[in-house]
């Protein structure tokens, strides 16, 4: 097939490589602007862009979409047979979804309906399922609604972090990919209509959603809040006016009985105690300011008093 790829992260990068593999014609690939990222504020080359510029394929990246009469006039010129697209991070608009034959393709983090929106993978560690996967689906004017096509499953284990995810889904994702665009071109795909009623969101992550509540949360859940959003936007507090940063944590099963939200060192580990009588271990600490220690090195640093806890 002749084709547009839309994609911009690491995540996108199996998708691309794979379309070039299975001898696609990738006409065109639009991906986000490069843009200043870290303290220096050097000017980042998306992944998918570094992939493109080895494979000589051409790029465009637009600021905008809707209203681009330029690039409206590109795509309609190279006519592709569909548009890929994976983890963009733009709204595709309704004159691209109407231009190719096969439609828009999107390559989702998620099984939808479950977790539609822009961090599926995050939300679905963070919320402590057990099973995740990809989906390939017909974009349509919602916010993932559109009909799937196909999807492959993957068990979460206990401990995974979001991070560790993103390899495997991006490569399953790949592989879904080629195998969609050949169902579609042999006819032998069906598309499949989304229960609504089953479907969950998963919003583009704030620096809230981070914080630290063991008052309302057990430490199950903060745990897997902390592996769903790890790194960013992680898990932080307040302590003693400053912000507080959690790099490393687990459940502790120490028999203590401690209030929510009160901090003590017990066993030489760094204890905070969470809802329903639950204890979390904090492992890896960070004071604003300060280097990263172990809990029991905090504790010597700063010397906790007794009923103190984080804000």
């Amino acid at each position: 097939m002749k084709l547009v790829f839309c994609g911009t992260p690491e995540f996108a990068v199996p998708s691309l490589q794979a379309l070039v593999d299975a001898g696609h014609d990738v006409a065109l690939v639009l991906t986000q602007p490069d843009r200043p990222a870290g303290r220096k504020l050097e000017l980042h080359i998306p992944p998918v862009k570094q992939l493109a510029l080895s494979l000589g394929l051409p790029i465009v990246q637009p600021e905008r979409l809707k209203n681009n009469a330029e690039l409206r006039a590109l795509l309609e010129q190279i006519a592709p047979d569909a548009i890929i697209v994976v983890a963009y991070g733009r709204i595709i608009p309704r004159w691209m979804l109407d231009l190719p034959r096969f439609g828009n393709i999107n390559v989702h983090g998620s099984l939808l309906p479950k977790y539609r929106g822009a961090a599926p993978i995050q939300w679905a560690v963070a919320n402590g399922e057990t099973e995740t996967g990809v989906t390939t689906m017909l974009l349509d004017a919602g916010l993932d609604t559109g009909d799937t096509l196909l999807s492959h499953s993957i068990p979460i284990a206990s401990h995974t972090t979001s991070p560790q995810l993103y390899p495997p889904l991006s490569q399953i994702g790949a592989s879904l990919l080629i195998q969609t665009l050949s169902g579609l071109e042999q006819r032998t795909i069906r598309r499949n209509p989304q229960d609504s009623n089953k479907a969950t969101l998963a919003p583009i992550l704030t620096r809230e959603d981070g914080r630290l509540d063991v008052i309302h949360r057990t430490a199950q859940e903060c745990y897997n809040r902390w592996r769903g959003f790890t790194p960013w936007p992680g898990a932080h507090a307040i302590f003693r006016g400053k912000r507080f940063l959690i790099h490393q944590m687990h459940i502790s099963s120490i028999a203590l009985n401690i209030h929510p939200n009160q901090l003590v060192l017990n066993s030489n580990y760094l204890l905070i105690g969470a809802a329903n009588d639950t204890l979390l271990a904090l492992d890896e600490v960070q004071l604003e300011g300060k280097p990263r220690m172990s809990g029991a090195q905090f504790d010597r640093d700063f010397q906790l008093q007794p009923g103190e806890h984080l804000e």
